[in-house]
């Protein structure tokens, strides 16, 4: 994000104004929350897709209660990074539209409608005055009638499909991670052992116990427990 002169304060006061050079202000500054956020990654793997995030808590709260890692439907997962309570929002959202798919035309709702339906809601939010951006990047992943498919959207409303991307504030080092060691038709245990390197690249002393991870295959979503991490790896 490119330094903000004193002069351009009168543009980032409302979503709705361009600044002279065509920048809208309060979308970059929510992707700086994303930019702050705990890292997020994703892949494609061989028939499936995998989601994993680095989390904190405190030291007598509930490690259930603070999770990054959210089901919309039996093959379907968002992971986010930024300000969570955007992305339960959003996970509400997302969910409504899979069931309403499911209502009017009997069949699972695709990654790719899941995925668009959410960027367009985080445009909607840079279009209208006395509404903020949402400060939350989102890796939508699953497994549907085309395969497995992982898209990201962004504050602006952006959706771009990967076959493996981080978000937060290790991603730099976790994009360098999946960029040497990503290959087409990895299996889920290659991957696995992938998405962890690249998250522990991401994120300075990180305990096992601060690692969520999701497998979507064509058989459902499923967590990975920290205990299971150890059996993947041998």
């Amino acid at each position: 994000m490119q330094p903000t002169p004193p002069n351009y304060m009168a543009y980032d006061r409302t979503i709705v104004v361009y600044s002279p050079d065509g920048r809208l202000l309060q979308v970059e500054y929510a992707r700086q929350a994303v930019k702050r956020g705990s890292t997020a990654a994703g892949l494609v793997v061989n028939n499936g897709v995998l989601l994993g995030a680095t989390k904190s808590s405190a030291p007598l709260s509930v490690s259930d209660s603070y999770k990054k890692i959210f089901a919309i439907d039996d093959h379907i997962g968002i992971v986010g990074s930024g300000i969570l309570a955007d992305a339960r929002y959003l996970v509400e959202i997302a969910r409504v539209k899979s069931q309403i798919n499911r209502i009017t035309y009997g069949e699972p709702v695709s990654v790719q409608t899941v995925a668009k339906s959410l960027a367009n809601h985080k445009h909607m939010a840079t279009q209208y005055a006395g509404l903020r951006p949402f400060g939350i990047g989102l890796l939508v992943g699953g497994v549907d009638s085309t395969g497995a498919n992982l898209y990201e959207t962004d504050p602006s409303g952006t959706m771009l499909q990967w076959k493996a991307q981080a978000i937060g504030r290790g991603s730099e080092k976790a994009k360098k991670v999946l960029n040497s060691g990503y290959k087409k038709g990895m299996s889920v245990k290659e991957g696995l052992k992938l998405l962890v390197k690249a998250l522990k690249a991401g994120e300075k002393s990180l305990p096992k116990e601060g690692i969520e991870i999701a497998v979507i295959t064509e058989s459902g979503m499923k967590k990975i427990s920290p205990g299971e991490f150890d059996k993947q790896e041998e």
